[in-house]
């Protein structure tokens, strides 16, 4: 069996399943029918999801079996968090990140990037 692809590698589009079948029974069941979370997600984010399970959300046990750095780890379940409509990361690096891009870009002072950075 070939593992399941969530996007048209052509066009990127979401994928509808329209045939389920029982090869035990026989039975076919046809329709239209959506992948729903797992859709938005790409192989290797679904890959990342069973470890994440399998090791019942221990992110530090996750990064040693992909010989990752734990924020490298961090980093693609913020990714998966975002793809599923989740928050984006909660921990502000998003925030600070762009605190820092207008600091370099002269469109705040030092001041003003000390104290939103503080608050």
């Amino acid at each position: 069996m070939y593992p399941l692809i969530t996007r048209d590698p052509v066009s990127g589009g979401e994928l509808i399943v329209t045939r389920l079948e029982c090869p035990e029974s026989g039975i076919v069941i046809e329709g239209r029918f959506s992948l729903g979370w797992i859709s938005r997600l790409s192989r290797e984010q679904l890959d990342f999801v069973e470890l994440l399970v399998k090791y019942r959300g221990n992110i530090q046990k996750l990064a040693a079996e992909l010989d990752v750095a734990y924020n490298t780890a961090r980093s693609r379940l913020d990714e998966i968090v975002t793809a599923l409509g989740g928050p984006p990361e909660s921990d502000g690096r998003v925030e600070r990140s762009a605190i820092l891009k207008r600091l370099y870009a002269k469109e705040i002072s030092v001041e003003e990037a000390m104290r939103l950075l503080k608050g």
